[in-house]
């Protein structure tokens, strides 16, 4: 089914050719019947379009006003909230749609960058973006509960770290993160997803309402002790309705019988949940990916850099890369940690236009594993940067069926689809990345960007509020970070707060005025929320000076620029860094990622 459904009158035919081809050439499917002779009966394929369409664009010019069947589509339209009327001619409106705000496109000129035809593109993504997410919403309503689909569902919780030292706390997480992995491999389980499940870590949980809040019967927790050369693990499972424990273990191993021992505690839960493993999943839990536990331990800390921080913080995208890159060299065959690899090279090479762009790492990884839905995301991403959109298409449409709950695939689909201008798919994507993860601060700013480019005040605000809550969170702990304090600045222009977002952007300049990260966003909130075009051109100027073909694909495609797009000193950046990239030299700088 398509986006938008087009109602309007046959003879009007050379009339509204143009303006579809316009609207399909911003990534959105358009259904119009041009081929119905005048009086023609609705017909059911007509009917079914008509109430599957995310937006019914509704063509009033003299003619179609008279045409009952063209009055008739767009009451339907008004009826379920799906109406985006548009006018030529002057044309007199029927009685009952005076009332409706109607786009008059007669100077539009056939020119997409027309002032009328943009304020069609805003009421269009708005409805589209509108009717996705209740979309969604109802489909997560209607969805069957893991027992109504024969699975006995379960929510693992993040294991305490009882090691007395915060900084094994990416060990104790990993282990929570595997046995969520190997659970998720036995079919008779539905499995809470990792991000979900850690949005509740270090809460006082009552396990009887997590169960019905999450619907499953069971909940795992436990904790982790790991010093010198031991670990000790303990680990409950709780029954939701009674909150009674129905099996309990403690195991003090060795660290290098950690694989082993993860094992035993996966099967263990599966036998105390009265399911039957099948030969092939017993195996599949057992494949680690790795049997090796320095390179192990290097992924888990790798792994921790990347779920607890931000894409644009360069920091943590340098360690995540040493990590990876030991791990690989200790143990060559390990998938996941080529895969994590390639997308801190991804991100460095965005950031600064050095190093390697990670798509020999990532296509490593699928080497190993084709089957590794991250590898196929970050894959997805970099083809994206480099404008190969049908390829990255392709790597997403992969990873989405592979593993649809992953917050890395989701990030890759936003990024994927907002690159190609299609809006109101990136904001479904971002939406679920934000969902997924409560640290992610980039979301929520990417979100605010989007919602105000097609027209959602409403919507931005409330991610604007989500971003600024969580940079805060950040800044709290690393005053010095500068990603999070580019995020800062956007939220608090959005929200209006301008003087704040300036004394923010005045002292953040002062700190660090290199980082062009941080300049990246900058310019951003200048141009789409301060109306200071000026002050954003001249944070970019020596960014575009050295940007990277990914950042300048994605300057490119960013609404924030929309309101300088046209000045001839962004104009002549852009064909400046062309004709620079086109000769060989990638530099690189940073997106508000």
């Amino acid at each position: 089914m398509a986006d938008v459904f087009v109602s309007y009158a046959r003879s009007d035919r050379a009339l509204v050719a143009p303006l579809v081809a316009a609207v399909e050439a911003k990534g959105w499917s358009v259904w119009w019947d041009h081929d119905i002779d005048a009086g023609q009966q609705f017909d059911d394929q007509i009917e079914r379009e008509l109430k599957a369409a995310k937006a019914v664009l509704v063509v009033w010019t003299p003619t179609s006003a008279a045409s009952r069947w063209v009055r008739g589509e767009a009451r339907e339209a008004a009826d379920w909230g799906t109406l985006v009327p548009v006018r030529f001619e002057a044309a007199s409106l029927p009685m009952d749609m005076r009332a409706i705000h109607t786009t008059d496109l007669d100077g539009w000129g056939e020119d997409p960058r027309s002032a009328p035809f943009q304020a069609l593109l805003r009421s269009l993504s708005a409805m589209i973006a509108r009717q996705t997410t209740t979309s969604a919403s109802a489909a997560s309503a209607a969805a069957p509960s893991p027992a109504a689909a024969g699975r006995i569902g379960i929510c693992v919780l993040p294991f305490a770290n009882m090691s007395g030292d915060v900084e094994q706390e990416y060990f104790s997480d990993g282990i929570s993160e595997d046995i969520i992995t190997d659970l998720n491999k036995v079919s008779a389980l539905f499995v809470v997803a990792r991000n979900t499940a850690f949005t509740f870590k270090k809460k006082s949980i009552d396990v009887s309402q997590l169960a019905q809040q999450l619907n499953v019967s069971h909940v795992l927790e436990g904790s982790v002790r790991k010093a010198g050369g031991r670990v000790r693990i303990t680990a409950q499972l709780i029954e939701g309705n009674s909150g009674g424990q129905i099996w309990a273990e403690r195991y003090d191993r060795d660290l290098n019988d950690i694989f082993a021992l993860q094992d035993e505690i996966s099967q263990a839960i599966v036998k105390a949940l009265k399911v039957r493993l099948l030969p092939e999943q017993k195996k599949a839990i057992e494949q680690r990916g790795t049997t090796n536990l320095e390179a192990y331990n290097l992924y888990l800390m790798a792994r921790q850099q990347y779920t607890t921080g931000s894409e644009g913080d360069v920091r943590r995208n340098d360690a995540i890369i040493r990590l990876c890159r030991r791990a690989t060299e200790i143990d060559p065959q390990y998938a996941h940690a080529w895969a994590l690899l390639a997308l801190g090279q991804m991100l460095v090479r965005l950031d600064s236009g050095k190093g390697e762009d990670g798509l020999a790492a990532a296509e490593r990884a699928l080497e190993l594993d084709p089957n590794l839905a991250t590898a196929h995301a970050v894959k997805a991403r970099i083809l994206s940067q480099a404008g190969r959109h049908d390829a990255a298409s392709e790597e997403i449409e992969i990873a989405l069926r592979l593993d649809p709950e992953s917050y890395e695939v989701h990030r890759g689909a936003a990024y994927s689809r907002f690159r190609l201008h299609r809006l109101p798919e990136a904001i479904r994507h971002f939406e679920k990345a934000l969902a997924l993860a409560e640290t992610d601060v980039s979301s929520a700013n990417m979100l605010a960007g989007c919602y105000t480019a097609i027209g959602d005040r409403e919507s931005a605000v409330r991610t604007a509020q989500i971003a600024l809550e969580r940079a805060q969170k950040i800044l709290a702990q690393d005053p010095k970070n500068c990603a999070a304090m580019g995020f800062c600045v956007y939220a608090l222009a959005l929200l209006g707060q301008a003087e704040s977002a300036r004394g923010w952007m005045s002292r953040a300049l002062l700190i660090d005025p290199e980082n062009l990260n941080m300049r990246y966003n900058f310019a951003c909130s200048l141009a789409a929320q301060l109306h200071d075009a000026d002050g954003a051109l001249a944070l970019l100027e020596p960014l575009f000076a050295d940007i990277s073909v990914g950042l300048l694909n994605h300057a490119k495609a960013d609404p924030d620029f929309d309101s300088i797009r046209e000045h001839p000193r962004f104009q002549k950046m852009v064909t400046d860094a062309e004709a620079r990239l086109a000769a060989g030299n990638d530099g690189g700088a940073a997106p508000k990622s």
